[in-house]
């Protein structure tokens, strides 16, 4: 008798992108040597945790040798080896946080990464549309097969850590922290009536008729981009990718389980080296409020705001917590910690203050994810542009546009500012305004969090 292992993910796409997939293995994995126990048939790890510790949970195969007689009767056994299990791996995952994560982002194409901010845990990662990975187990044709990996939803796809997208206004953070270090007076005003011309373009705000005089602390907690368009004229793209790379942007968090992309902070001489010409001034302008070519994945933008709120701390992000042996914890993972905020703890706080005020003062953009008696919750709004301005297909009088040239989403936050326990970043594709269609998903997570 032959006994084969066999998996059965009884939660099915729950959190599939995080936990992988098994699959035979193919000819090139036989003979590279990296699967020394496993023969032709076998089933192993090709993505996620599933593949990344594929040695830890594959165990030792058993058998036996047995005497038969001329005709092929087994006699007797002359020696047996008995299987020998794999370990056992404790995840980071909250199954509750995950549940609640996958169910804001039902029929939406999206992400939603909570960190715990003092350790680099990944509590949730949620990456939609999902997969089951029951379906691998099966065995898949071709035809199913090139309908997952063709789809424009690209379900294989873990927008967490591979997904690219203009941060919008979410980039305020660093922009603050660059404009400060770099000694801008935090009282200083600037003037918005909606618009900020520049060369031959004028820039918009957000709101039309503009927020009037604002320093710091109210462009934060507002939004408001023209004050962050002369920051950005102030600063230049080379020192904002200065500030933007030591933030933890623009390089890989060290995600354990691969498929990370690192985004993208542009400077003058990637431009240059990129596209064979100089960069514009005014590209600066539209960096400045995290357009342009910026481009960042939701797992950095919560390790982002984890790092404003934990004394400047840039943690690798944690999936496994411990590996073991019939429920024993053989070896527990220490946070490790990989970055730094080299910045004065006095500007951190001035950039923190504001983020607070984002969620709980009068005019904030984040009041959604509010909780109204309980822990603070600090954040920030985005709403990245999809197309760039004047490039989208124009729509006729009284249609809408498509939908997939709707406007990104985003909301990054924490609570509590005060002790904090769990960063969220919220990212929904086309879905529009932060403040109204990523802040309330973070809030549920919140709820989810400290109801337990």
């Amino acid at each position: 008798i032959q006994i084969k292992p066999q998996r059965y993910y009884l939660y099915k796409d729950l959190a599939s992108h995080l936990i992988g997939y098994l699959g035979e293995i193919s000819e090139p994995q036989l003979i590279s040597g990296s699967y020394p126990d496993n023969k032709q048939g076998d089933l192993i790890g090709q993505a996620g945790v599933e593949r990344v510790w594929q040695k830890n949970l594959n165990g030792i195969r058993g058998g036996e040798q047995v005497e038969v007689d001329a005709a092929g009767r087994r006699l007797s056994v002359i020696s047996r080896r008995p299987p020998v299990a794999g370990q056992n791996l404790g995840l980071t995952i909250d199954k509750k946080l995950q549940l609640t994560a996958e169910k804001c982002l039902k029929d939406k194409r999206g992400s939603i990464v909570a960190l715990h901010p003092m350790t680099g845990e990944i509590l949730a990662m949620a990456s939609n549309p999902a997969f089951d990975p029951n379906l691998f187990l099966e065995g898949l044709n071709r035809t199913e097969w090139a309908r997952l990996v063709t789809s424009k939803d690209h379900p294989l796809q873990n927008r967490s850590v591979a997904g690219q997208y203009a941060p919008g206004s979410t980039f305020k953070i660093v922009m603050a922290l660059a404009g400060l270090e770099e000694g801008i007076d935090p009282r200083e005003e600037a003037f918005c009536d909606g618009k900020f011309p520049f060369g031959e373009h004028t820039f918009r705000c957000w709101r039309k008729q503009g927020h009037g005089r604002v320093a710091l602390h109210r462009a934060i907690v507002e939004s408001c981009d023209v004050y962050f368009y002369k920051l950005g004229k102030r600063l230049g793209v080379d020192k904002i990718h200065h500030y933007a790379k030591m933030c933890g942007l623009g390089t890989v968090s060290g995600y354990e389980l691969g498929s990370e992309r690192e985004g993208l902070i542009p400077s003058s001489p990637w431009k240059l080296k990129r596209f064979g010409v100089s960069w514009q001034p005014g590209e600066t302008i539209s960096a400045a409020i995290g357009q342009s070519f910026v481009l960042v994945t939701p797992l950095q933008m919560a390790r982002l705001i984890s790092a404003f709120f934990n004394g400047g701390v840039l943690y690798q992000p944690k999936a496994v917590k411990w590996v073991g042996k019939d429920d024993k914890q053989v070896y527990q993972f220490a946070p490790e910690v990989n970055g730094r905020l080299k910045a004065k703890e006095q500007n951190i706080a001035l950039v923190r203050s504001a983020l607070i005020g984002v969620v709980n003062e009068p005019g904030g953009t984040g009041s959604r994810s509010r909780i109204k008696t309980g822990p603070i919750v600090a954040g920030k709004t985005g709403t990245a542009q999809v197309v760039a301005l004047g490039k989208e297909k124009p729509v006729q009088k009284g249609e809408e546009p498509p939908p997939d040239l709707n406007d990104h989403a985003w909301f990054v936050s924490i609570a509590s500012a005060d002790k904090p326990e769990i960063a969220v970043a919220v990212l929904v594709e086309n879905g529009g305004h932060g403040g109204s269609a990523a802040a309330p998903m973070a809030k549920e997570m919140f709820d989810a969090f400290y109801s337990k």
